[in-house]
């Protein structure tokens, strides 16, 4: 009798990973959430924020290369929701990137359980509610992707790892942020910034003497880059986004929004407790928050000013970001190195340039792309597509070069081919940081500077040890181009970080096809995907 069961849990196990697409060699791990709202005091003031299993930030997840990551999620949210995974490439299944371009949310009262994999990844990454201005009262937490045992990594293991997941907060609630938005208002200035959801010396982190300790840093804010210190303590930059970096030295770190680092700091000064920094950058007045470094034999507390950082330098910030370089020697998520992979020496198939900007249409605020402003369908795209739902988006509706012409609203879905290699100018003629994402994908920063980009400006382009990541920042009045290999079929979102402008329309999908029609490059739509708008009624598949 028990020999029976045991069989049949292992026949239900085996139909489960078959029927949602799992790859079986591969260790799985099964996660259940439950997103409530809750009552929290991040700046100390009662606010309503979005709890996952009563935690604020999230829990973290924990998973080495290749592990299948079955997560369900129940929404107790009286609105739809939807969770996306920065930086998680869902190779060959966008259906699971948690994006209203790809996947329907979870009406109230309903659970769906995404299916996901950490495929040929290794890193620094995190979670967040991506439907409206969610992201505003929480519901986001840490992804660490481990090395396989038998990987090498370019520094001895730490004596800990820590999180820390920091970013600017506004104490007003996130549905009324999103009237303002929907009445086409910007946002006031943030009101501080959190570290791990908490304000001024909300957190302590204990070390020892002598050992030394991994920080994963997140700009999990809404509106601002920050910056990123520990009182007499130097940093060396290890990772950043999956890539192995050469390890430099910085006092302290720019980093923008949704971008992700990895900094080991040794316990190397007298021992007492040194404050941990966060303050905003290109903001005016500066923002700042503080966490605790405390040697575990300390007997004073923090003392002193808190160290200053850089405040509004472009240069500053454009030369360090020059300086981060890929450690081409090291091993990624697989044992060759990283370097084996010449970026550099493949032929460009396509150039497509993406200008910001901020127009008024119809007397409101918006933000555009190529003057291409974003709204949202009533069917999901990668449903539309799947189904050939007529009327929900255009191939070629996004241009793929600026066009100076009063700006429109559309829903912006730009054509790509599988195995095209192509090269994206982000160019910035407004006096903000612009910082971008791409989903699905990991590019290569190949360079960026002031002014007006122009063909002639690919002689400065390093072409030989960038850092592969997967947000990239734009600073004011200049450019960032990148080279990104089309490798993932699927429909792809490109947005804006600032989650105002995401909302208010900078951002757009890239679709890229395949005619082989085939698991090999796609996987098949989710038995259990949600179906919403003109796919409600219709069947995903039989097995």
């Amino acid at each position: 009798m028990r020999e029976n069961r045991v069989l049949c849990s292992l026949v239900v196990l085996v139909l489960f990973l078959v029927l949602h697409g799992v790859n079986g060699d591969n260790p799985y791990r099964f996660i259940t959430w439950k997103i409530t709202y809750g009552d929290i005091y991040p700046l100390g003031v009662k606010q309503q924020g979005i709890l996952i299993n009563g935690l604020f930030p999230g829990p973290h997840i924990d998973a080495i290369t290749n592990d299948n990551l079955i997560i369900s999620v129940y929404n107790y949210l009286r609105e739809p929701f939807l969770i996306s995974w920065n930086g998680l490439q869902q190779r060959r299944n966008s259906w699971q990137d948690g994006v209203y371009g790809t996947t329907c949310p979870i009406p109230p009262g309903k659970n769906f359980t995404y299916v996901l994999q950490a495929k040929d990844q290794i890193g620094s990454y995190f979670y967040f509610p991506s439907l409206g201005l969610h992201k505003a009262a929480g519901a986001y937490g840490s992804i660490r992707i481990w090395s396989r045992p038998k990987i090498p990594v370019p520094f001895p293991p730490p004596a800990n790892d820590f999180i820390v997941l920091a970013g600017d907060w506004y104490k007003t609630n996130h549905y009324i942020l999103r009237r303002y938005l929907d009445a086409g208002r910007k946002l006031p200035n943030p009101d501080g910034l959190l570290i791990n959801g908490r304000g001024w010396n909300g957190n302590t982190f204990t070390v020892d003497p002598g050992r030394t300790y991994r920080f994963r840093i997140s700009n999990v804010g809404i509106a601002t880059s920050i910056n990123f210190r520990i009182q007499g303590h130097k940093m060396k930059l290890v990772e950043v986004e999956g890539s192995h970096t050469l390890q430099n030295t910085y006092a302290a770190l720019d980093i923008h929004l949704g971008q992700s680092y990895s900094v080991l700091v040794t316990a190397d000064q007298p021992a007492k407790d040194y404050y941990i920094v966060v303050s905003s950058r290109f903001t005016t007045p500066v923002l700042t928050t503080t966490s605790i470094l405390h040697y575990s034999n300390s007997r004073i507390g923090v003392s002193g000013p808190i160290p200053r950082g850089p405040t509004t330098q472009i240069d500053w910030s454009l030369n360090q970001a020059r300086s981060i370089r890929w450690n081409l020697t090291a091993s990624g998520p697989r044992p060759n190195p990283q370097g084996s992979y010449h970026y550099g020496m493949i032929k460009i198939s396509r150039t497509i340039t993406l200008a910001n900007s901020a127009p008024f249409i119809n007397g409101k605020q918006r933000y555009a792309i190529n003057s291409v402003s974003y709204i949202s369908p009533d069917t999901p795209l990668k449903l539309a597509d799947y189904f050939k739902i007529p009327g929900v988006f255009n191939l070629g509706s996004m241009p793929s070069s600026p066009y100076w012409g009063n700006a429109y609203l559309q829903t912006a879905v730009m054509s790509a081919n599988f195995r095209e290699f192509v090269e994206i100018i982000f160019q910035n003629w407004e006096d903000t940081v612009q910082s971008y994402h791409i989903d699905g994908y990991s590019f290569f920063v190949v360079g960026m500077d002031g002014g007006q980009w122009t063909p002639a400006s690919r002689t400065r382009y390093n072409l030989r040890d960038t850092v592969a990541r997967c947000t990239t920042q734009v600073y004011p009045r200049s450019w960032t181009a990148i080279y990104m290999a089309l490798d993932n079929v699927g429909m792809w979102n490109i947005r804006s970080e600032n989650w105002s402008r995401q909302y208010l329309g900078q951002q757009f999908y890239l679709r890229v096809y395949s005619s082989a029609n085939s698991w090999r490059d796609e996987l098949p739509i989710p038995k259990n995907a949600l179906l919403c708008g003109r796919a409600r009624g219709r069947h995903t598949r039989p097995f």
